[in-house]
């Protein structure tokens, strides 16, 4: 079953008459994700990859039922893009859209705290139910159906680790990079809490990385809430106090978001610790199965 999305999901594409936009639509569309609709201000009339264009998403609702949203927007438009699809109705807005301000995802957060609406990212590469549907950037291919669910921080080692779990002759139930900036949507613990009950995810991989106290309020979570197994990868093991690597929220200050902490608290915690990356997969064929 997976979560957020799946088959039934109806995608809308805000930005879609892009580079970006137009050329993950035609990708996700040959995933099999069931994209009805574009989103471009002023773009109304046109076709993109036989997906009709509307004004507005409150139209795209309207008229062609979408329900999900991947947002392909510029940084500078990309918050009130955000905000337009949670007043129009939309579940799940999926935002691949990197450099917003965060000043803007202050205001995007007040907005969505007594929204229906989820948001993922920004700056993430979006969420795929193996099989069923694909609402963002990643290879489609090296996905298969099963019972693994990932969460993760990085877009590329996300990949790397579906990669290996795939050749492990397992499958992922759902995948979900939730970006790396200091402000985002969709967080550890609330998604642990969905794959929680899903009957299809047989336990989780979580991906973190250096900065901020994501990892180490998992731990607390998955300790006291969670009952399926964990395996757990840190990225940025080496990286020196002060340097931000990457994302704009990996960075660490003194002792505080350090890989070595975090390793430690999840390993307080009774949950899987790779050191490795390369034998993530294997962990997880050992603790998952």
């Amino acid at each position: 079953m997976g979560i957020l999305v799946g088959k039934d999901s109806r995608v809308l594409v805000q930005g879609i008459t892009g580079r970006e936009g137009s050329f993950h639509t035609q990708q996700m569309a040959s995933y099999g994700t069931r994209v009805v609709a574009g989103v471009t201000p002023g773009k109304s009339g046109q076709v993109v990859e036989g997906v009709p264009v509307f004004n507005t998403v409150v139209q795209a609702v309207r008229e062609a039922g979408a329900d999900v949203s991947i947002i392909f927007v510029p940084p500078a438009f990309a918050a009130d893009a955000v905000m337009e699809a949670a007043a129009a109705g939309i579940s799940v807005i999926v935002c691949i859209t990197e450099g917003i301000p965060t000043l803007d995802m202050v205001k995007v957060k007040k907005y969505l705290s007594d929204k229906p609406a989820v948001l993922i990212g920004p700056n993430c590469p979006g969420i795929i139910t193996p099989g069923a549907c694909k609402v963002g950037i990643m290879p489609g291919y090296i996905f298969r159906e099963g019972g693994i669910g990932v969460i993760s921080r990085s877009g590329t080692l996300t990949y790397e680790v579906v990669d290996q779990v795939t050749k492990q002759g397992l499958g992922q139930s759902t995948c979900i990079g939730i970006g790396g900036d200091p402000i985002i949507g969709l967080s550890f613990i609330e998604l642990l809490a969905f794959f929680a009950r899903d009957d299809q995810t047989k336990g989780v991989v979580l991906i973190g990385e250096i900065g901020g106290t994501a990892e180490e309020e998992a731990a607390d979570f998955i300790r006291e809430n969670f009952p399926k197994p964990v395996v757990t990868f840190i990225a940025g093991q080496t990286a020196p106090p002060g340097r931000r690597m990457g994302h704009a929220g990996a960075i660490i200050s003194g002792k505080s978001g350090t890989a070595q902490e975090k390793m430690a608290t999840l390993e307080a915690a009774g949950i899987r610790v790779v050191l490795d990356l390369t034998q993530v997969g294997q962990a997880v064929k050992e603790v998952i199965g």
